[in-house]
């Protein structure tokens, strides 16, 4: 079985990041870590190089930390929440984390909102953190 966690370089990323690792060791299960960006003209490169760091970073630390794991960047044009969904169900994930944020409700009606459709449309369990004040 996998937790399969998304993952930006945000307070709110790092406290899913943070979470998944402990329901992983507490399962004993392999952590998937997701960074998902729509691509296309919405990714810059000097950002694509950033987020590569970042996950290499983190890719480190979870070997540090005996954790199994894997990490993906996904440039594919769809929604962080849409990726999230099919990854879960490609890896049989038992649980997702997601961060949390306080969001205006213009900023949801413009942008969506990714953690409730994550919320509604997982086949699994869903586990939302929010990141400390």
């Amino acid at each position: 079985m996998a937790i399969v966690v998304g993952y930006v370089p945000t307070k709110e990323g790092r406290a899913a990041l943070h979470a998944a690792v402990k329901e992983s060791k507490l399962r004993n299960s392999t952590l998937v870590v997701i960074n998902s960006n729509r691509g296309g003209r919405d990714l810059e490169a000097d950002d694509a190089a950033k987020y590569e760091q970042e996950l290499a970073d983190i890719k480190a630390e979870l070997d540090d930390a005996g954790v199994e794991h894997q990490v993906r960047q996904l440039v594919r044009g769809m929604e962080p929440s849409e990726d999230l969904i099919a990854v879960a169900e490609e890896v049989g994930a038992e649980l997702i984390v997601i961060g949390l944020r306080r969001r205006t409700p213009v900023g949801k009606l413009i942008l969506g909102s990714n953690a409730q459709r994550i919320l509604l449309d997982a086949s699994c369990p869903v586990l939302a953190v929010k990141a400390d004040a």
